[in-house]
Formats: structure tokens, sequence, C-alpha cells
């Protein structure tokens, strides 16, 4: 337990600090000569009581309360005051304190305060644990019987309509990532942002679906505004994710026995849908993807190998490369190779095999064709007409 005494006083300060410590020697205690002070404990620790004096320079130990009640809504506040700020400390007890001690605070009134406080807090806590555990039991029960009732496999004898019966109707949102590594971080992310969301524009849940994607139920309070939540929605994955995601929605669903097959369909539908990306990340693997190329034409430069490179899917690097460059990923390469092999055409003591290989083509025979597709011309009738002169002209 962790408590806070907040007094102008260095005396009042140390003296309930010693007592505190001699009765109840697992508390930790925290010293502040100000409100100011003390606010900033309240940030940067988590205190169960404050002790705070009623008059002091800068700040009431009243506008300390009612500056922190919203943030701290748990602590347990004690006042302190003198006599002739007795109205000041029933003003403090109906804005929420505890209790009041009066100065000279005494030994045996101060420790029969705290230990009274502490045992209520041990109840709260014990209460609140056991009511996180049913409602953490609960709610990972009904993900785990919603993932099934989703992914159309059977639940048994088990009732989905006890844990459905507040979503009378409601869309489901399905959030789909692309990625070779692990994605436990990035499921995280979704789920937290998809969840704020949800209790946000209404009420619902999310479920994970697979290893990397996530459902998400929403009952609307307002039908028009799914419009909205997919828009935030989408903002904030490319804000936070980064690697390329889908979004699917279905229309309005009135009965948990249709989901199956309305994710079904969106699956089906992901499959042939593009991925969303995060822009500045996707720029980036592409301009690391070209340096590559241009540095290593002249060796295997597959799709699948490139991707790795940057750490994408294949396909999705495919999608994202033709974006970014206004040609697909084989043409881009064919197109640099060529524009290799014409330089080094000019150096009539390469035989053909050697520029083939030089730019990534074991087989002389493929590069020529190659070489003909894109100029109109073979190597040879291209390196003729270089060294007559005419090559410029023509080509």
């Amino acid at each position: 337990m962790n408590l806070l005494i907040v007094d102008d006083e260095h005396v009042i300060r140390e003296g309930i600090r010693r007592t505190l410590r001699n009765h109840f020697p697992h508390c930790r205690t925290f010293l502040a000569a100000n409100p100011e002070e003390a606010t900033a404990l309240l940030r940067n620790h988590y205190i169960h009581i404050v002790l705070t004096d009623i008059l002091m320079p800068g700040m009431t130990g009243l506008e300390l309360m009612k500056v922190s009640r919203k943030r701290h809504p748990h602590i347990k506040w004690i006042v302190i005051s003198a006599y002739s700020e007795f109205a000041y400390a029933q003003e403090a007890v109906r804005l929420g304190a505890k209790d009041y001690l009066l100065k000279p605070i005494g030994k045996e009134a101060l420790i029969e305060r705290i230990g009274r406080l502490k045992e209520e807090i041990a109840r709260e806590t014990e209460l609140a644990e056991d009511a996180e555990w049913w409602k953490s039991g609960r709610k990972y029960l009904r993900e785990a019987i919603f993932q099934r009732v989703a992914l159309g496999l059977d639940t048994g004898r088990f009732d989905l309509g006890r844990f459905m019966e507040n979503h009378p109707f409601f869309h489901l949102i399905l959030v789909k990532m692309e990625s070779d590594r692990n994605v436990q971080l990035e499921n995280f992310i979704v789920e937290n942002v998809l969840s704020e969301l949800i209790d946000r524009y209404g009420h619902g849940f999310v479920t994970l679906l697979d290893n990397k994607s996530l459902l998400g139920l929403i009952t609307l309070e307002e039908e028009s505004r799914l419009g909205g939540l997919l828009n935030e929605l989408r903002a904030h994955l490319k804000q936070y994710l980064r690697l390329p995601f889908q979004m699917m929605h279905s229309e309005r669903v009135d009965h948990f026995t249709k989901v199956a097959e309305k994710v079904r369909r969106m699956r089906q539908f992901s499959t042939i849908q593009g991925y969303e990306h995060y822009a500045e990340g996707g720029e980036r693997a592409v301009e690391v993807a070209l340096h590559y190329i241009r540095s290593h034409y002249q060796e295997d430069l597959s799709l699948e190998k490139v991707a790795s490179i940057v750490y994408l899917n294949p396909v999705y690097f495919s999608q994202l490369f033709k974006q970014k460059t206004g040609q697909n990923y084989k043409e881009y390469v064919i197109q640099l190779r060529m524009e290799q092999a014409r330089q080094l055409l000019l150096n009539p003591r390469l035989r053909l095999a050697d520029i083939a290989e030089r730019i990534g083509y074991q087989d002389v025979r493929y590069f020529a064709t190659l070489f003909r597709k894109k100029y109109g011309a073979s190597p040879s009738e291209y390196r003729q007409a270089c060294i007559s002169g005419n090559g410029k002209g023509i080509f």
C-alpha cells in the first residue's frame, strides 16, 4: 500500500511518516511539501491513501482533491485541519474525503484511521480482483466460442444466445494482415484500436480469428455511423501498423447463426482484394528494393528473393512495386538488364554469352529473344549498327 503525505510543514510530514513506518512497515510513504509536488507524485505512482493539509501556499488541499478525483478516483483522502479550519474539513468530507484529523494529530487516531482504510482497501482489492477474474473469464469464453461460430465449427451444447442477447443485430468487421513473420504485437494493436472504436460507436467485442486475422462485432448506437468508424479504424491502422492489411465489413446481420457465412464470404473476398499499407513504409520498401535490383541485376532477381529482402509477402510486394513505379516487377528487371546489355554491346571484345551472363542470364538464346522483343533487333544486329554509326539513330 502506498501513502502520500501532503503538508507544507516539514515537522508534521516527518512525524506522520515515522508513525506510519513504525506501525505499517510494509507500506511505502511519499512526501510532498505542496500540492504541486503532490500532483507530480500522483502522476508517477499508484497512491492508495493521501493525507493532506487544507491550507497551503498556492493551492488548498480541497483544490488538490478536486483536480485529482477524476484522474485518481480510487484514492482514499484524509484531511488534516486545525480547529479554525473545521468548516473546510466538513467541505472536504462532502467532496469525498474518508475522514479528517485535527491538529495536533494524535498517534492513536492516525494509526486507527490508516488501519481501517488499509482493511477497506484490501477488501475492495479482493472484490475488484474477483470481479475482474469473472469478467475476463466471461470475455475469453465468449470470444473463444464466437471464434468457433465464425469459423463454422461445432460449439456443442453451448448456448451462445446468452452471450448474444445484447446483440439482436450487429455488423462484422474483419482485419487481415499480411506478413511472413509473427504478428503478435500487431494483433495486440488491432485488438486495442478496434475495441476502443467499438466502445465509442456502440458495444461489442473483438476475437482472434486466426494468427493474422481479427474479427470485430459491433451493435452500433446509430447505423449511419458505420462509415465513420471504418474511416477512423483505417486511419489508425495506417498510423500504427507497419505491414499490409485488409479491412472488410458485413452489412447488418440479424442473427448469430449467419456469422459463419458472412465471415466465409469476407475471407473469400480477401483473396482478390488488394492490401492497404502504411505509405511511408511501403515507399521505403520499394526504394530499398530498387537499390538492390540496380546493384545486383547480374544475380538471381526472382520476385520472391527481392520481396524477402524487404520483408514483404511476394504478392503484396508485386502490387506495391507496380503502384510505386508504374511497371510490374518482371518488366522493370528486364528493362534494366536490356539497358545494361546495350552498354556492354558497345565493347566488341565481349562475347554475347559473356554479356548475357553479366546481366543475369545463363541462356544466351533467351537473352537474345528478350533483346529482340525490346528493341526489334538481335544483339548482334544492334552491335553492328553501333559499329557502323547507325545504332544511335536506329535505337
